[in-house]
C-alpha cells in the first residue's frame, strides 16, 4: 500500500554495511549478533513473524559519534496497525481451534513494531530471520542455521516491503503483505520470495485511468505520495492516461514530512490550474496532511480521483468539514466479511499478555487515561485496565478497514494451507518432516482455497492476487457525514471492455438536470464539474444510461436509432427483384427475350426467302442467339450478390457481348466481301467463306473467354459489404476483384465494337437495294454512344445504382443491335413480301426498300 517512511540514501548504505559486516564473520568460530537486540511486542510459538508499525514516528536524536547510539524512541500510536494485528491473531487462534486445518499443529508469532522506520524494519526482518543468541561452532559453516520464521505477514507499506523484500530474499523466506501495492514487487528477479493478498497498482492505476475516461475528463492535475507507492502508482497512470487521450496539466509529489511551504505550493499550483479533476495517489497519512492544510483554502468544485488507500476512509471523511472532497469517486479493495473477528478485536487481553509496557501505552491512548499517578495526573482520568470498547469511537472501533483485515486473515491462512499440504495433514500431520521456508513458498506459490466466507485465495506468477476493485463514490448523507455508496465495478480479469462497469451515474450533480439516454454530459466552461450541459450524441453513436459522459460509437454493422439509445442493425441494400426499378429492368430484360425469339421464329420461318439468305442466314440466326444471352445475362446482376453470381454476371456479359458483336463484325465482312467479289477479276469470297467466318467468331469469342479464365484465375468478383457509402444502410454488391481484369474485358468489347462501326462505315454507300451495312452502321453508333456514357454514370453512382446503370447499358445495346439489324428485315418478309426478292436484293429493281 503506501509507505510510512521514505528510505534515505545513506539507510541503504549502512544496511550493506551491516551486512558486510555480518557475513564477513565466516572464519570466526563464534557468530555474534551486532547491534542491539530486537525483540518481538507480541510472541508466541515461533512459526509466523509480523511486522507491523504499532507506531507511525519517532523521536529524533541527535548523535555524539562519542557514545553507541540509542535505540529509536517510538512516538505516535497508529490504531490501524493494531487491528491488523488483532486481525493476524485472530486467524493464528482460529487455526490452532480447527480439526480441519492443521490438526495437532500449533501455530506461533513473533510480531515486531517498526515505528514506521524503514532501517527498523530491515533490522527486525533480520531479526525474524536468526535468534538473538550467539552461535558457536566448530563446523566448516559455523554460522548457517535455519531461519527462525517459517513466513512473515506484513509490511502494510510498500517502501518498507521492497527493503524487507530484498534483504529476506535471497533466504526464500516468505513475506505475505496485506496493504503494500506498488508495482514494483511484481517483479520476481528482484523480490522472489514477496507475495500480497492485494492487488498490484498495475492494476489499480489503469483502473484509474480507464475511470477518468469514461467520464470524458481529458484535461486533469495529479498528486502522489513521494515514494514508492505514488511514484510508480502515477507513472503506470500517465503512461496509461497517455494512451487515452488523456493530459495532465500538472503533477506534483509530496510527503508527509516534508516543509509545509512545499505543500503550501501544491495548494496553490490546484489554486491556479484550469483542471477541475484531481486525481490523488496519496497514502492516508499524506491526505491526512493535504486535508490539514487544505482546510483553509476555498478548494471547493474540484472533482476528486482517489486511490484505494483513502478514499474509502472514514477518518480522512470526518476531517473534511468544509466539504473539499464531496463527490469524490475512487477504487476501492472490495467489501469482505470476517465473522467473529469483530469481537476478537474487542478483546485486547492477547495485547495485555504478550507485552504489557505496549499494552500500557495503547491503553491510555485508547482511553486518554493514566494507569500510573504523575504530575500532570491531576488532568488525567485513571485506568483500571477494564473500560469497555463499545463506548468508544475511534480508529481503533471503526470496522471500515475490514477489507484489508481480510487481507491479514487470509495471508495467514495461506501459510496454513501452504504447511497443510507440506505435513501430508489428514487427521494429523506428519510432524518428522523438516519444515524450510524454501518449501513453504513453493507451496505457497501453488495454493488455492476458499475461506469461510467464500473468498477464493490464490496467487498468480507475480505473487498477486487479481485486480478486482469496487468504485466508491462520496455521496452527501444524513447530518452532514459522507455515505461511501458502491456504483460500480472493476475486474482485471474480464476483457478490455467488460473491466469497467458502473451501475450509477456519478458524482451527484446538483446544478443541472440529469441527461437522459441518448445524449452525454459536456461540462461547462468555467464551472464546477457537476454543472452540466447534455449534447444529443452524434450519428452512430449512442448513450443507453442515465447522465452518460461519453457516447459509445455503434458496431459497424449497426446504426444509432432516432433517440440514439439504441444500435439498430442497418438495413442491407441491393437491387431486388421485389423493388420498382429491379421489376422494370426485370420486365425490360424478359421483353427483350422475347422480342428476340419472336424474330427469330420470323427468320425461321423465312429462312429460304431471299433477304435472309442475302444476309448470312447462319451469321443471323448465332447474332440472334447471342442477343438472347445478352437480354438474360442483364437478369444476373439483380438479387443478393453471392460468389457465384459476382463472377457469373461479369463474365457472362463479357463473353456474350463479344459473341455478339463477332457476329456482327462477321456480317460486315461478308458485306464487304460480297461487293468485292462483284467486281471484275475479284474471287476474295473464297477467303471469307461459311468456315473461316466460323473460325473468325469462335477466334473473337475465345479471346474473351480466355481473358475470363485469368480475371477469375487470378483475382476474381466477390461479394461485398459495403459500409461507406451509405452511413446507415450496408450496401450488398459486387467488388471486380481485379479492376484490369474488368477494364480489359469492357476494353476488348470497346475495341470489336469500333472495328465493327469502322468497316460498316466504309460500307454504308455500297450500290444495294438492301445495303446491311448502313443498319450494322447505326447498331454499333448506338452501341458506343451507349458504352460511352456508361463510364462516367457507372464510375458516379453510388450503391445499388452502378448496377442499374450497368444493366441499362447492357438493355441499350442489345435493344440497339436488334431493333437496328433485324427489325427493318421483319418488316420486308411481314409487311412488304412483293420486296423479298432477288432481284431488289442485287438492286436492280427501280424501287428502294426503304
Amino acid at each position: 500500500m503506501t509507505s510510512t517512511q521514505r528510505w534515505p540514501e545513506h539507510g541503504w548504505a549502512l544496511l550493506h554495511l551491516l551486512l558486510v559486516a555480518t557475513f564477513t564473520q565466516a572464519e570466526e568460530q563464534v557468530c555474534t549478533q551486532r547491534g542491539d537486540p530486537e525483540n518481538p511486542q507480541l510472541e508466541g510459538d515461533i512459526i509466523l513473524g509480523g511486522i507491523f508499525s504499532f507506531h507511525s514516528s519517532w523521536k529524533n536524536r541527535e548523535n555524539t559519534y562519542t557514545q553507541k547510539p540509542l535505540p529509536l524512541e517510538c512516538i505516535s500510536l497508529n490504531f490501524r496497525e493494531f487491528q491488523f494485528a488483532q486481525s493476524m491473531l485472530f486467524a493464528i487462534e482460529e487455526i490452532n481451534n480447527s480439526t480441519d486445518l492443521l490438526p495437532g499443529i500449533s501455530l506461533g508469532y513473533d510480531i515486531y513494531d517498526t515505528c514506521g522506520s524503514i532501517a527498523r524494519s530491515v533490522k527486525v526482518a533480520l531479526a525474524l530471520t536468526n535468534d538473538d543468541s550467539n552461535v558457536s561452532s566448530t563446523s566448516e559453516r559455523p554460522c548457517m542455521k535455519a531461519a527462525q520464521v517459517q513466513a512473515i505477514v506484513g509490511e502494510t507499506s510498500s517502501s518498507p516491503s521492497t527493503a524487507i523484500a530484498t534483504v529476506i530474499g535471497p533466504f526464500n523466506i516468505p513475506l505475505i503483505s496485506h496493504f503494500a501495492t506498488c508495482a514494483c514487487l511484481s517483479d520476481k528477479t528482484k523480490y522472489p520470495s514477496f507475495l500480497r493478498t492485494i492487488p498490484s497498482d498495475y492494476y489499480q492505476s489503469r483502473a484509474l485511468a480507464h475511470l477518468v475516461k469514461h467520464f470524458g475528463w481529458t484535461w486533469v492535475g495529479a498528486v502522489r505520495t513521494n515514494d514508492d507507492y505514488g511514484n510508480n502508482g502515477m507513472a503506470t497512470f500517465t503512461e496509461t492516461a497517455e494512451q487515452l487521450g488523456i493530459c495532465l496539466e500538472y503533477s506534483v509529489s509530496f510527503f508527509r514530512t516534508d516543509p509545509l511551504e512545499k505543500i503550501q505550493k501544491i495548494i496553490e499550483i490546484m489554486k491556479s490550474s484550469t483542471s477541475k479533476v484531481i486525481v490523488a495517489f496519496l497514502s492516508h497519512m499524506d491526505m491526512d496532511v493535504l486535508m490539514h492544510e487544505l482546510s483553509p483554502h476555498n478548494l471547493t468544485g474540484h472533482q476528486w480521483i482517489g486511490s484505494e488507500s483513502w478514499i474509502f476512509d472514514s477518518q480522512i471523511a470526518a476531517m473534511d468539514k468544509n466539504h473539499i472532497l464531496d463527490g469524490a469517486i475512487g477504487l476501492s479493495v472490495p467489501k469482505a466479511r470476517v465473522s467473529g473477528l469483530r469481537e476478537f478485536m474487542f478483546n485486547v487481553e492477547p495485547l495485555n499478555s504478550a507485552n504489557s509496557e505496549l499494552f500500557t501505552e495503547f491503553w491510555e491512548a485508547l482511553f486518554s487515561c493514566k494507569f500510573k499517578e504523575s504530575e500532570s495526573a491531576e488532568f488525567q482520568s485513571k485506568c483500571t485496565g477494564h473500560e469497555d470498547l463499545t463506548e468508544v469511537e475511534n480508529s481503533f472501533t471503526d470496522m471500515s478497514l475490514m477489507p484489508i483485515f481480510n487481507n491479514v486473515y487470509k495471508g495467514v491462512y495461506a501459510v496454513a494451507h501452504a504447511l497443510h499440504d507440506i505435513l501430508s495433514c489428514n487427521k494429523t500431520c506428519n510432524d518428522n518432516v523438516r519444515l524450510d521456508p524454501t518449501t513453504i513458498l513453493q507451496h505457497l506459490k501453488k495454493i488455492h482455497f476458499k475461506t469461510k466466507e467464500g473468498d477464493e485465495v490464490y496467487f498468480n506468477e507475480n505473487g498477486d492476487p487479481t485486480g478486482t476493485y469496487e468504485i466508491i463514490n462520496w455521496q452527501p448523507g444524513e447530518n452532514g457525514m459522507v455515505d461511501f455508496v458502491t456504483v460500480g465495478l472493476y475486474d482485471a480479469s474480464l476483457p478490455a471492455d467488460k473491466k469497467l462497469n458502473l451501475t450509477n451515474s456519478v458524482p451527484v450533480s446538483v446544478c443541472s438536470e440529469t441527461c437522459p439516454p441518448g445524449t452525454r454530459k459536456v461540462l461547462q466552461k468555467g464551472k464546477p464539474v457537476c454543472c452540466h450541459d447534455c449534447v444529443k450524441c452524434a450519428e452512430g453513436e449512442i448513450s443507453n444510461t442515465t447522465d452518460s459522459v461519453t457516447c459509445v460509437r455503434c458496431p459497424l454493422e449497426t446504426w444509432s436509432n432516432e433517440a440514439r439509445d439504441a444500435c439498430v442493425k442497418k438495413e442491407a441494400v441491393f437491387l431486388s427483384y421485389g423493388e420498382i426499378m429491379g421489376a422494370l429492368l426485370t420486365a425490360a430484360s424478359l421483353f427483350g427475350t422475347c422480342l428476340t425469339a419472336i424474330v427469330t421464329v420470323i427468320f425461321f420461318r423465312y429462312r429460304k426467302t431471299p433477304l435472309v439468305r442475302a444476309n448470312n442466314s447462319e451469321l443471323s440466326f448465332l447474332l440472334l442467339f447471342s442477343l438472347t444471352l445478352c437480354f438474360l445475362c442483364s437478369l444476373t446482376f439483380i438479387g443478393e450478390p453471392s460468389k457465384w453470381s459476382c463472377m457469373l454476371r461479369h463474365t457472362a456479359f463479357g463473353i456474350t457481348f463479344v459473341l455478339c458483336l463477332s457476329c456482327v463484325l462477321g456480317k460486315t465482312i461478308v458485306v464487304l466481301m460480297a461487293f468485292k467479289a462483284t467486281l471484275p477479276g475479284r474471287n476474295v469470297m473464297k477467303w471469307f467463306g461459311p468456315t473461316q467466318q466460323r473460325l473468325s467468331v469462335l477466334t473473337f469469342t475465345v479471346v474473351q473467354v480466355i481473358i475470363c479464365i485469368l480475371w477469375l484465375t487470378i483475382s476474381p468478383p466477390f461479394p461485398f459489404r459495403n459500409f461507406n457509402e451509405i452511413k446507415d444502410k450496408i450496401i450488398l454488391e459486387c467488388s471486380l476483384g481485379s479492376t484490369v481484369g474488368f477494364w480489359s474485358v469492357l476494353g476488348y468489347i470497346g475495341l470489336l465494337a469500333v472495328l465493327c462501326f469502322t468497316l460498316a462505315f466504309l460500307a454504308r454507300k455500297l450500290p444495294d437495294n438492301f445495303n446491311e451495312a448502313k443498319f450494322i452502321t447505326f447498331s454499333m453508333l448506338i452501341f458506343c454512344a451507349v458504352w460511352i456514357t456508361f463510364i462516367p454514370a457507372y464510375v458516379s453512382s453510388p450503391g445499388k445504382l452502378s448496377v442499374a446503370v450497368e444493366i441499362f447499358a447492357i438493355l441499350a445495346s442489345t435493344f440497339g443491335l436488334l431493333f437496328c439489324i433485324f427489325i427493318p428485315k421483319c418488316y420486308v418478309m411481314l409487311l412488304k413480301p412483293e420486296k423479298n426478292t432477288k432481284k431488289n436484293m442485287m438492286g436492280k429493281g427501280q424501287s428502294k426498300l426503304f
